[in-house]
């Protein structure tokens, strides 16, 4: 597990670009709810909920964990809590926010209060009773009734990181209790249970026996998975990326043997301040990302790839988007049983927020859901994309080594037409 957590930590020009804003100027740290422009709505409703106030708090945890990355190997961990004991679960599956607008999403991942607990990420080994009903807790597929005794009152201090999505306000914990029995998967039991189970083979297991990635996720990053010697707390921002990446490699392993598709299709979807355009083209297995959060004639996107055999070092560009999109094209071709080249045209524009690089991940499984439309030469599939992007095609294409690979390359079949 070593290795697929150490290739996942948040770089700072990941950090600077998630959260560009004209208030804080990328210093999460200084951000406060009362003077982020993008939350009027949102602040209203906050100071109203009287609940949120108090050092005693009862509620359905959806069930979330949160893990943080600062101090590390020493970290704060804890759950995540609204004061409601209504359906929760919603709280914390992105893979259901798609068509929900920013501010109810925020809205109710604001209202989850952070219980934060200091501990080493080796505790994941023999957890104190705190950090086991933590554990406990994070093992549950629906809501589970949790009691939260704080230090003091809760404070909303910098609600946003470059992966995760955001959290409401934070205290250290005093005491934690389930009130009730937590619903656990039989799967679930079993890989948790199973300490001699690599941690990529546990992820792998879980999300073929249909189990959510937000809870693969949550179970990762409470150091549930992997061999006994080898759990440990893992941030849950890393936890995001290493899963996505655990996911799409062994789903590669899949597609790398199947037949190539016929044609090229175009996919795209939109939405949270965003722009997704997929491009699949006939060829062996690869990869490209290309990002962009300016659209003057000067503005390039930012670029990385991959070719038949995968990466082998950290996307440095686009970093946790480039796994989050990697994964859903993976996911359609294993469903299609083809193999392809892809290239995602990732746009970012002035009214988004940051939300996590969930959004690029289910915003790509959105758009890989519908019909594509369909060409038989590249140039026309090229010619059908300005009209989806902001960006200019020729700034895309200045930057792109797959573009530039597809055009360039002549095919048998171009000969034989050219005959």
């Amino acid at each position: 597990m070593r290795m697929e957590v150490e290739a996942a930590p948040v770089g700072s020009r990941e950090v600077q670009r998630e959260l560009n804003c004209t208030v804080c100027r990328g210093d999460w740290k200084h951000c406060r709810l009362a003077t982020c422009p993008y939350l009027a709505d949102v602040r209203r409703w906050f100071q109203e909920q009287e609940p949120l106030a108090s050092t005693n708090l009862f509620g359905a945890s959806p069930p979330s964990a949160f893990v943080g990355s600062y101090g590390w190997p020493r970290v704060l961990a804890g759950p995540l809590v609204p004061p409601v004991v209504d359906d929760t679960s919603l709280m914390d599956a992105p893979e259901q926010w798609i068509g929900h607008d920013l501010p109810e999403i925020l809205r109710f991942r604001l209202s989850l209060v952070r219980g934060k607990a200091s501990r080493r990420i080796l505790d994941a080994r023999s957890p104190d009773p705190l950090l086991r009903t933590v554990q406990e807790g994070a093992m549950a597929a629906r809501p589970v009734d949790t009691e939260l005794w704080l230090a003091k009152r809760p404070v909303l201090e910098g609600p946003f990181s470059a992966r995760a999505p955001p959290t409401g306000p934070s205290a250290e914990i005093r005491k934690l209790a389930l009130a009730g029995n937590p619903s656990v998967p039989r799967r679930v039991d079993y890989v948790v249970s199973d300490t001699d189970l690599r941690a990529g083979e546990g992820v792998t297991d879980l999300y073929r026996h249909g189990i959510g990635q937000s809870h693969i996720t949550r179970l990762f990053s409470v150091g549930l998975l992997g061999m006994a010697k080898r759990r440990t707390l893992v941030p849950t921002e890393w936890s995001i990326t290493a899963v996505d990446d655990i996911l799409g490699k062994r789903l590669l392993d899949q597609v790398r043997t199947n037949p190539w598709i016929d044609g090229f299709l175009v996919f795209g979807a939109t939405g949270f301040g965003n722009n997704v355009q997929i491009l699949l083209a006939p060829s062996a297995w690869m990869f490209e990302g290309l990002e962009v959060w300016s659209y003057g004639p000067n503005s390039y996107p930012g670029q990385d790839h991959e070719f038949f055999y995968g990466r082998t070092d950290y996307p440095r560009n686009l970093e946790g988007a480039y796994h989050a999109v990697r994964l859903p094209v993976l996911e359609y071709l294993a469903r299609e049983r083809r193999q392809a080249g892809a290239i995602a045209f990732l746009e970012v524009y002035p009214d988004w927020i940051p939300l996590g690089v969930w959004r690029f991940r289910e915003l790509a499984r959105a758009a890989l859901a519908k019909p594509p439309v369909r060409f038989d030469r590249i140039d026309d599939a090229l010619a059908a994309l300005p009209s989806r992007l902001k960006l200019r095609i020729e700034n895309y294409r200045a930057k792109s080594v797959l573009l530039r690979y597809l055009t360039d390359q002549r095919r048998i079949t171009d000969y034989a037409r050219a005959a």
